[in-house]
């Protein structure tokens, strides 16, 4: 299967790291993600902090995200505590970014997880999931320019700066400070050859 997503409607996959699950969206999750996305730390490379109900239309559109396109922006579970700490997953951009059709990976974590390499962990076993099950044969990241950490991520996980393919984000004013984009790339065969897959 090459560059096929889930057929529409397919329940959301539910993945294992050794740290973590990765599951499909719970109702016990909008209180903790609201928490989170009203972090004005945690949103600081975001264009503003989302109120509660901006949070919940945010889960419920990842749920609509997976019955079209089988995967989503899906929760990061600590197993060993069951603590929700953020999202970690693949997703296709439904704004018009210069190098779509794509798929994304993309993650958001709250504070008390930083610095516990989560979403390296999270974003790699998502990405063997996109390769590996979905057959795809790129998947893109992106960032602001100024998201340093975000952009340390996306290095550890062997994906690759493309200059050339940074953008202005089409959903932020043009006069906005976050406005100019960063693109990552990361081919199968580079992730084959870097996760010794090949």
């Amino acid at each position: 299967m090459r560059d096929q997503l889930a057929d529409p409607g397919e329940v959301a996959p539910e993945i294992e790291t050794e740290r973590l699950l990765l599951r499909p969206w719970a109702d016990e999750d909008r209180e903790p993600f609201a928490a989170l996305n009203a972090d004005p730390e945690v949103m600081r490379y975001f264009p503003s902090v989302l109120d509660r109900q901006e949070s919940d239309a945010m889960i419920e559109s990842a749920r609509q995200r997976t019955r079209e396109d089988g995967i989503c922006f899906q929760p990061v579970v600590v197993k060993e505590s069951g603590t929700f700490i953020g999202f970690v997953g693949l997703s296709r951009p439904r704004y018009p970014v210069p190098f779509a059709p794509c798929v994304e990976v993309g993650w958001r974590l709250a504070r008390s997880a930083w610095g516990y390499g989560y979403a390296s962990e999270a974003a790699s076993a998502w990405l063997r999931f996109g390769f590996e099950i979905l057959g795809l044969e790129e998947i893109v990241s992106f960032t602001t320019v100024t998201n340093t950490p975000s952009r340390r991520v996306m290095e550890r996980l062997g994906m690759q700066r493309d200059a050339e393919g940074d953008f202005d984000h089409p959903l932020l004013d043009r006069a906005h400070p976050l406005l100019r984009h960063v693109l990552y790339r990361l081919r199968a065969d580079r992730w084959r050859e870097l996760s010794g897959s090949a």
